[in-house]
């Protein structure tokens, strides 16, 4: 498939952009085990594997499942504030070469980037490691608490977007490009799998290759 004729390139962000896992995991765990509302001991790398790519409401229930109902909420909402606070200040592990693959790309093409995240983390991502300049817009579950190929709609309708792609690591995120109505460009080096890919990259740099033919609209 030639990618060369797209007017937007939009990202998802673990596993595709960064690896947060480390400092998610810290940040969690510092509240979880300062807050007796969390009903649980500390987690685990392996528990929260799983929940990257899900939306927030979601990983709520299934982390915090032995909580009353009415703290879960409280709870999550103060491990998500956190975990930005955390993140905004510590970063994370970027893949390599990603700066320079951003600066290349959005020489080209307006870059995006839509997540399921709460609401301040992709914000945190790009305060941390100073690549804001690099993306035109962003979109989030947590400002729109809709599905990902809502929010990728969204973020397209705001920014007449006609011949995107999405960029992701997960067959969730393959579904919800494919609902959206984009092409799927399938982050192999990332946390997931993909079924159907309409394009493969074994490492991020090697999306100047796959868009590297010409520019924008």
């Amino acid at each position: 498939m030639d990618f060369s004729k797209t007017d937007g390139i939009l990202f998802d962000l673990d596993g595709t952009l960064w690896d947060s896992r480390d400092g998610v995991l810290k940040a969690w765990n510092e509240v979880i085990c300062s807050d007796p509302g969390a009903a649980r001991g500390p987690l685990t790398k392996e528990e929260i594997l799983p929940c990257f790519g899900l939306p927030m409401d979601e990983i709520r229930d299934r982390l915090l499942s032995g909580a009353e109902p009415g703290a879960r909420g409280r709870v999550m909402a103060k491990m998500c504030a956190h975990e930005n606070e955390y993140l905004k200040k510590h970063g994370g592990k970027l893949f390599p070469g990603l700066e320079e693959t951003l600066a290349f790309l959005s020489g080209r093409f307006p870059l995006f980037i839509v997540s399921n995240c709460q609401d301040g983390y992709i914000e945190a991502f790009l305060a941390a490691h100073r690549l804001g300049t690099y993306f035109k817009d962003t979109e989030c579950w947590g400002r729109t608490h809709a599905a990902k190929d809502g929010s990728i709609r969204i973020l397209m309708e705001r920014n007449s977007l006609k011949r995107a792609v999405y960029v992701g690591d997960t067959a969730g995120d393959e579904r919800s490009a494919k609902a959206a109505g984009l092409p799927f460009i399938y982050a192999a080096y990332g946390f997931g799998k993909a079924v159907s890919p309409d394009g493969t990259i074994s490492r991020v740099s090697d999306l100047k290759e796959l868009f590297g033919k010409g520019g924008g609209a």
